[in-house]
């Protein structure tokens, strides 16, 4: 039996595919209104439809509200939530900065209200996987890890996200995977060195970006771009025994678009992904972890209902605007920029 009725802003990519789906897979919720000017598939049809955001986070009968609208939509309809007395979910990023960061979590914590990130790739089989083995020391002391997010892309797609916007481009869009799941396997790092570019032609915003960590003797790398024609690994990490490799891309994203649900069989299954660890005579081929989206939502559901901690915390939140913050003015500025 449903506890908690749940209102999604916006029907998008990100609402369409990822949020709406995870919501109904998730027993304790039921997705009851969906703010769009589109026609709901019938999956979701029993939700009603509200052409004003505001509208439906005004209903009284709504304890959640999601946000997956353009991205600097988030902070102010994030705010209109939480003045309401809703729980408030925000599709990644959190915000276009950190101030907008900072308002939004104190007002959450006056409010008493809970507030979290859609931060979806930390749910990926592949990361799941790659998080496991280095937490047990698979390859001990990791000295240098890289994570790309390649695409190939040449031509412009139409929509907010390659018009120039704020919160729009590449470091928007890819940058807030890349650094949380950095964030989640080392930490907070000490300082930011970012180079940011247009390489295609006829782009308005940022298609390239290209970050280092610095962790002391540690080094992480983030990557994406949208021209990489053949991609290489998607994670690299050099230990002081051994290294590892992942090859693949994690399938729920292409599997929810294709009508596959959680909890159905072959669901976070993939076949070309896979983690490779050793040095020379002793590389052997781990195995991966199905991948697990619908985790975010059940843990929302636990926050909110049993005080269980949120899948994403406010202070991982914050972390994560100032590492894109600090990317932006380094990109910029073209100096590594400190992280206090």
């Amino acid at each position: 039996m449903p506890e908690l009725k749940v209102g999604l802003i916006g029907f998008g990519l990100a609402g369409s595919v990822f949020h709406a789906p995870l919501i109904a897979s998730e027993p304790r919720f039921e997705l009851a209104a969906v703010a769009t000017s589109r026609t709901l598939p019938a999956e979701f049809a029993r939700a009603e439809t509200v052409a004003d955001p505001l509208a439906l986070i005004a209903d009284p009968a709504i304890d959640l509200v999601v946000i997956a609208s353009p991205n600097a939509s988030h902070a102010p309809l994030a705010r209109a939530a939480l003045m309401a007395g809703k729980h408030v979910v925000v599709d990644k990023p959190f915000t276009i900065d950190v101030r907008e960061a900072d308002a939004l979590i104190d007002l959450a914590r006056l409010k008493e209200r809970h507030l979290s990130v859609f931060q979806n790739r930390r749910w990926d089989g592949n990361f799941l996987t790659v998080r496991q083995l280095l937490d047990e020391g698979a390859i001990g002391e990791v000295r240098y890890c890289e994570i790309h997010y390649d695409r190939f892309r040449p031509e412009l797609k139409a929509g907010w996200r390659e018009t120039l916007i704020p919160g729009a481009g590449t470091l928007y869009n890819l940058g807030p995977h890349l650094l949380d799941q950095a964030l989640c396997l080392f930490g907070k790092p000490r300082s930011v060195l970012a180079d940011i570019a247009i390489q295609r032609e006829g782009a308005e915003v940022d298609d390239y970006v290209h970050i280092v960590l610095d962790y002391g003797r540690l080094r992480v790398v983030l990557h994406a771009s949208t021209l990489v024609p053949k991609e290489g690994p998607r994670l690299i990490a050099h230990g002081k025994s051994e290294s590892l490799y992942q090859f693949g891309m994690d399938p729920q994203e292409p599997q929810l678009a294709a009508g596959l649900r959680p909890g159905q069989p072959g669901w976070g299954e993939a076949e070309d992904v896979s983690v490779v660890v050793g040095a020379g005579e002793s590389e052997r081929t781990m195995p991966v972890r199905p991948g697990a989206y619908e985790c975010f939502y059940r843990a929302v559901a636990a926050s909110i209902l049993d005080g269980a901690p949120p899948p994403v915390t406010l202070d991982d939140a914050h972390t994560l605007m100032t590492m894109i913050e600090a990317a932006r003015r380094s990109a910029v500025e073209g100096r590594k920029i400190a992280l206090a």
